[in-house]
């Protein structure tokens, strides 16, 4: 026994030695579109592929030069940063993006087509990019694409131009289009959309909606957002002599799917090889905060409130009626505030409460004082108060926010409320609860027990698989044959109508011979009296 055991150990040796070694590969990474909570994502990942000796080509709408990533890494910066607010906010005639909370499903498909071509266009007009996409030497420059999966689909060009598979990121973890893009059905019974507020266990009237949204998505990709998306590549790509396909085309060739996403912060649903869960890969051990910040946190021995809305919605632009409420809320209480907060001061701000432009978010999460975590429900905020086991307090504005608190209250470690129907009262009662009820750290301790357990972490698991597909060429026996399917095929359309018109023949034919038995009857009768 223990000679076959060390027979099958040499074997496995020598064949792990003939495994090509994935050393100094050349990455162009694209990440135009200029969300500043993305780029968390985006720089653990950039960071650690330079960590592991790659060269990395990077056209980015926010710089990494603060990150001093020395000469492995080459930036292509998109100037001037694009305000995608400037063109959402006025198209919904909000006053601010709080008033955001009243968009439906298709309102958010909108707001998300307007930010993809008005993000894309502005960076593929930069001239840095433009020289990329007519580079006249293109065999052998780069190994890989690595690409945001966030409505920016034109830039998956490159990996024609340039003859090199392609892995993605997506920051909002998993989507429901993203079915179609690797060859799988996702199941609307029990997979809800991912900007709908629904659990894995929905109603019929909910299944009825999830379907009917699901649905107008797939619908509205394919015959609204691809066409304007390929006019984008024509336009950008198509004076070129290499043959660029249409974007549902290329978006099939993504070779692997990292995903922003990890049990149990998401249902459990069908997935295939190439997409890969990677939440919380842009948390790190805590550092050491600011002398002020830390002297802060220490002294509030009756607990801190930690409140921040994310970098998109900013809480310099809450209406005054809410900013109100916060204020007198937080005044009456014993335990500290502490808010990120965009302007330098607050009228009548109470002396428990303590402002900054900017905090390190985890690293305040991380300190055992932080009682509650205020939150808009943003995926990467919610990564992070699983981590650090911090019951959250929700107020989601749009998209996946809404459905992301719905699964932190289903959990049992976070109250929900609705920004447009808060009233000083329910913000009392909501925190109260939040601080005494030992149930909601309980809970959130468990949880962020179950987050943690993986086999590798997030970015050494996200570097493995980047390889792996530069290692495989494009990794192809990982892709789905559904990928070859006609739409009508993918969703057994055809088989359907093929079924439906064999019984509506068969119904048709049936009655014809009752029809003619019936007749044939009265016929025969009359010839028997007549004998």
């Amino acid at each position: 026994m223990h000679s076959k055991f060390a027979f099958m150990m040499s074997l496995g040796i020598m064949f792990s030695a003939w495994l090509p070694v994935v050393e100094n590969a050349s990455i162009l990474a694209v990440y135009t579109f200029p969300g500043k909570s993305h780029y968390m994502m985006h720089v653990a990942l950039i960071k650690e592929l330079i960590r592991k000796g790659h060269q990395i080509t990077m056209i980015t709408a926010l710089t990494l030069r603060h990150q001093n990533l020395g000469s492995n890494y080459t930036e292509i910066l998109i100037e001037p940063v694009y305000d995608y607010w400037n063109d959402v906010v006025p198209f919904f005639k909000a006053d601010n993006i709080f008033e955001l909370t009243k968009m439906d499903l298709h309102d958010f498909l909108k707001m998300l087509e307007i930010i993809g071509l008005q993000t894309t266009e502005h960076a593929l007009k930069q001239f840095k990019v433009q020289e990329i996409i007519n580079a006249k030497h293109t065999r052998g420059a780069y190994d890989l694409l690595l690409a945001e999966q966030f409505y920016q689909e034109p830039f998956l060009a490159l990996s024609r131009i340039y003859d090199i598979p392609v892995v993605t990121t997506s920051t909002l973890g998993y989507e429901n289009h993203m079915s179609q893009m690797m060859g799988l059905i996702q199941p609307w019974s029990f997979v809800p959309h991912g900007f709908m507020p629904y659990t894995d266990h929905m109603s019929f009237t909910e299944r009825l909606q999830n379907s009917y949204y699901s649905l107008f998505e797939d619908m509205h990709r394919e015959w609204i957002y691809f066409p304007k998306m390929d006019k984008l590549v024509q336009t950008y790509f198509g004076h070129l002599k290499v043959p660029i396909p249409k974007v549902s085309d290329m978006e099939k060739n993504v070779s692997v799917m990292l995903l922003n996403s990890y049990a149990p912060l998401t249902t459990t649903r069908p997935t295939i090889a190439g997409m890969i869960p990677v939440g919380g890969m842009h948390i790190y051990p805590p550092l050491a905060l600011p002398e002020d910040i830390q002297k802060f946190l220490d002294e509030a021995k009756d607990g801190m409130i930690y409140f921040s809305l994310g970098s998109n919605v900013q809480s310099k632009d809450m209406p005054a009626e809410k900013m109100k409420i916060f204020l007198q809320v937080f005044g009456k209480m014993k335990q500290r505030v502490l808010w990120k907060f965009e302007n330098e001061s607050i009228p009548n701000k109470p002396d428990n409460i303590m402002i900054k432009s900017w905090l390190p978010q985890s690293d305040i999460l991380a300190h055992e004082n932080v009682k509650v975590f205020i939150t808009h429900g943003g995926l990467l905020g919610t990564q992070e108060g699983v981590y650090h086991a911090v019951p959250m307090l929700g107020m989601p504005i749009y998209c996946d926010q809404h459905l992301n608190m719905k699964k932190a209250v289903l959990s049992g470690y976070a109250i929900n409320l609705h920004f447009q129907s808060l009233t000083e009262e329910i913000l009392k009662s909501s925190l109260e609860e939040l601080l005494y009820n030992p149930a909601y750290r309980n809970n959130i301790k468990y949880i962020s027990q179950i987050f943690k357990d993986r086999p590798l972490n997030a970015r050494d698991m996200a570097i493995y698989w980047i390889e792996y597909v530069v290692r495989y060429r494009g990794a192809p026996h990982l892709r789905s044959a559904g990928l070859d399917l006609k739409w009508y095929e993918f969703y057994l359309l055809d088989v359907i109508a093929f079924v439906i018109l064999i019984l509506v023949l068969l119904t048709i034919s049936l009655k014809f011979l009752l029809s003619s038995l019936m007749f044939k009857k009265p016929e025969n009768r009359r010839k028997s009296k007549l004998n």
